[in-house]
């Protein structure tokens, strides 16, 4: 069964749609993989100008399938992937984002969110494993102490909050208000123009992808591995409090 599809091009935007509501959008092996396969598609495609990464239901992702989880690496490509795309990408957030959905939205060039209905929260600390992949584009977006406290706390934040600390560029009630002008603005530049500047943007992000991304993926496996995870992602499913907590 698909679980991301793509829209026909308008006016040279392509929109890729994460669609798999029995799991809330959570990122399987599946999902990474198609949505990777869609975005080279979307890459190769000259008369794509621009992609938008949405989704549908209430929850944009809501981070890893914990039953059926991605490979690490996989989930690190499809990040990077993103962040070389030759064709700027942009977050469009009208629900809840959670774990590794926030490394999705930050990989991406421009994010906005619908003010109401969006929230986000870093997880993974509460479960027992730890937000490495996803830290290799968040801690290049994030306030560094905003990244601290949501990193460490796993609480839960709305968009003005995201917006205030670097994880979404703009955010409206009405979350296609805040994306409007984004597309036409790219939709008036020139490609090659794009392209080039995107590479100047994301230069420093790609450079932490190739320093970072094997010692996060390592890290992830471990911790996923650690009889602290088995036990919190067991309580997560059975729906019963960690012993953890106090």
């Amino acid at each position: 069964m698909t679980v991301v599809t793509a829209s026909k091009p308008e006016r040279g935007v392509v929109t890729l749609t994460l669609d798999s509501p029995a799991n809330r959008n959570a990122l399987s092996g599946a999902l990474v993989a198609e949505l990777a396969a869609a975005l080279e598609q979307a890459g190769a495609d000259d008369g794509v100008r621009a992609v938008v990464l949405t989704h549908t239901g209430s929850t944009f992702c809501s981070g890893a399938d914990l039953r059926q989880p991605p490979d690490p690496a996989a989930f690190v490509a499809l990040m990077r992937r993103i962040v070389t795309l030759p064709k700027p990408v942009v977050a469009r957030v009208s629900g809840h984002v959670r774990a590794g959905g926030l490394g999705l939205v930050a990989a991406c060039d421009i994010a906005v969110a619908g003010g109401p209905e969006s929230s986000f929260a870093l997880t993974e600390v509460r479960i027992g494993v730890v937000a490495a992949v996803i830290s290799i584009p968040l801690l290049a977006r994030l306030d560094a102490r905003a990244a601290g406290r949501y990193f460490l706390t796993g609480e839960r934040f709305d968009a003005a909050e995201a917006a205030r600390i670097g994880l979404v560029t703009a955010y409206d009630d009405d979350v296609d208000t805040a994306l409007a002008p984004v597309l036409d603005g790219l939709r008036e530049a020139a490609p090659g123009a794009l392209a080039d500047t995107k590479k100047l943007l994301t230069a420093k992000v790609l450079s932490a992808f190739d320093e970072e991304s094997d010692a996060a993926v390592a890290l992830s496996a471990r911790r996923f591995s650690s009889a602290e995870a088995q036990e919190g992602v067991a309580a997560f499913l059975d729906r019963r409090e960690r012993p953890w907590v106090l």
